[in-house]
């Protein structure tokens, strides 16, 4: 009886031990090359600049660019730190390592490769899987941004917890990560709204895998249900019009999240 009693009282313990949030900070990145020098900026990236910022305890997690044309000329990265602190700690040693210095002196001789930054520090909301990167195959990302009516960025959150991250998976999606940014944005480039603003990542097999998977996921009556719950709820739309922008992006050669 004992035994028994002991085993129960495992049991109902790991039913009320919520899993380990990731408590990291992330870091989305977005350069715009000038006209001609995409192509020198990837190099360098290759070349230097990853293994750089491991050097300084910087993880690189996805290095992305838009799916087409890309006009803008951008790169979009994620990278991860232990904490704000380590961020700007490490970012403080790489730009003085002298590997560096060379790397960005010889790289520049004909002209700047960046034009333009926009940089923004993220945490992991407590819905999302574990940012890990790795080698899946071939496959579309998706980097949606979501920008809510003041205060209903709580209603978005519970939403995608209770119902939305497991009505995509079922049609589909492949949920990567979730990030709301840092009160801290100190430092960072046109950082996003603080209080109203979610980001997260998707993979799909295709752009036309995506179509197919939203298509069923705007017509499943659980999400019809789940979405006209939270709007009474919240009074209202949760995002402002215009407040869903979606990008879907490629991975680089030398991205580590393929």
């Amino acid at each position: 009886m004992k035994t028994l009693l002991s085993l129960l009282a495992l049991l109902v313990a790991a039913t009320v031990v919520p899993a380990a949030q990731d408590t990291r900070c992330f870091e989305m990145r977005v350069y715009y090359a000038p006209e001609g020098k995409l192509d020198a900026l990837h190099k360098r990236f290759r070349d230097h600049t990853l293994k750089l910022f491991a050097k300084h305890g910087i993880e690189n997690l996805g290095y992305f660019v838009p799916v087409g044309a890309n006009p803008e000329r951008k790169l979009i990265y994620f990278l991860a730190y232990p904490s704000l602190a380590a961020r700007h700690a490490s970012w403080k040693a790489f730009m003085a390592d002298p590997d560096w210095q060379k790397a960005y002196k010889a790289s520049e001789v004909d002209g700047k490769l960046v034009a333009k930054v926009e940089s923004a520090y993220l945490g992991a909301t407590d819905y999302s899987p574990l940012a890990k990167a790795g080698t899946v195959g071939s496959r579309v990302f998706e980097l949606r941004t979501y920008t809510t009516e003041p205060g209903r960025l709580p209603n978005l959150n519970a939403r995608f917890r209770d119902h939305t991250v497991k009505l995509f998976e079922r049609h589909g999606m492949a949920n990567l990560a979730y990030w709301t940014p840092l009160a801290d944005q100190k430092g960072a480039a046109s950082p996003p709204d603080v209080n109203n603003t979610l980001i997260y990542l998707l993979a799909h097999q295709s752009q036309d895998a995506a179509k197919a998977s939203f298509g069923a996921f705007g017509k499943d009556p659980a999400w019809q249900a789940a979405r006209k719950a939270s709007e009474e709820k919240a009074g209202g739309s949760l995002t402002i019009k215009g407040g869903v922008k979606s990008v879907f992006l490629v991975p680089t050669d030398y991205s580590p999240w393929k």
